[in-house]
């Protein structure tokens, strides 16, 4: 496939690049508020029953999954009108979604720059093999790579690493800057953890906080997956990669139902978040359906995301990720390795 006529999308996308501080004070009162209210109810369920206190959770993770998207929209500087507003709300959502403002923003930053190169990856993205680095691993490199793509972790504990773990390690090959931010957010956080639990106490704390967070991780990993995981994903090298290719082609639009949309804070839109993240999250929808350059785009169920989960490698050959099942038998593999295991 040749690339993209894309030639007036920065003038064509421009008008809805603004942000609108009304629009997004109703996105905080959608998403922060609500989130914060169904904690207090948590708390105040598990003198009545902790299954009731799992129920909430499910509302709850919802409503933490959009303001993290609020959070996102902040490092992007794309959500208030203000370059300050951005900063505090972001720094004030970084502690609710446990993340170091600073440094994710400039990880996030690099994901976009360098989403679908080949040359380019590791930096805020999902760790993604081609075929050939695969099968030139060694077994332990193979098995690491094969655990880390099966669902039952990448949903389970994959949202413990990523939200309250990885976050918290300081890279101190990183810039003094980035390394401060981690820093101050790990003291801030220890803070904001030991208080609310000498406040109503240990247990109660984690009772209340840890399904919500756990399931939200989950779905934001899901969503974080599918967005770039899809069968017929773009992958380039080198000269050939493009940045309007990679959004538009490299980029799903996952079509959800209004109130999972609503919940995600339409960063199923992903493909135009991807052309211009300068796009706020209430914009999203109104870029796509107006803009011709949106009309042939990847378009992924729910269904179509949730299969997503079976792909696992890219394959340059045929141009598309791949499951285990079809990964090329080579001379000498064990046929252990070539399961069809998740």
């Amino acid at each position: 496939m040749g690339q993209i006529e894309t030639s007036n999308w920065r003038a064509e996308i421009d008008p809805f690049t603004r942000a609108d501080a009304p629009r997004a004070l109703l996105d905080l009162l959608t998403s922060v508020v609500p989130y914060l209210a169904l904690s207090v109810a948590m708390y105040l369920s598990l003198d009545i029953s902790y299954l009731l206190t799992l129920a909430l959770a499910i509302p709850a993770a919802g409503f933490l999954v959009r303001t993290f998207i609020v959070f996102h929209d902040c490092g992007h500087g794309s959500f208030m009108p203000s370059a300050r507003a951005n900063r505090w709300i972001g720094r004030f959502t970084a502690l609710l979604v446990f993340a170091a403002y600073s440094k994710w923003r400039h990880e996030h930053a690099v994901h976009h720059a360098t989403a679908g190169d080949l040359d380019r990856r590791g930096v805020g993205d999902l760790p993604t093999m081609t075929v050939e680095e695969y099968l030139s691993k060694t077994p332990k490199a193979r098995l690491g790579y094969r655990l880390f793509r099966n669902p039952a972790i990448m949903f389970t504990i994959g949202p413990i690493w990523s939200m309250m773990i990885s976050p918290r390690i300081i890279d101190r090959s990183k810039r003094k800057r980035l390394q401060n931010s981690g820093i101050l957010t790990n003291i801030v956080l220890v803070a904001w953890v030991v208080g609310w639990s000498f406040l109503i106490g240990p247990g109660a704390y984690f009772a209340v906080m840890f399904p919500a967070v756990l399931l939200a991780g989950a779905a934001g990993i899901w969503l974080f997956y599918v967005q770039h995981q899809f069968e017929d994903a773009y992958w380039e090298s080198g000269e050939q990669w493009s940045y309007a290719d990679a959004a538009l082609r490299g980029s799903s639009y996952l079509k959800l139902p209004k109130i999972l949309q609503f919940f995600s804070g339409n960063i199923g839109l992903h493909h135009v978040h991807h052309l211009s993240a300068a796009v706020p999250n209430y914009r999203l929808q109104a870029a796509h359906d107006s803009l011709a350059v949106f009309a042939d785009i990847p378009v992924l169920s729910l269904a179509d995301g949730l299969r997503a989960t079976r792909l696992k490698l890219w394959d340059a050959e045929r141009g598309r990720m791949i499951g285990w099942s079809e990964l090329p038998r080579e001379p000498g593999l064990r046929p252990a390795e070539l399961g069809s295991a998740a």
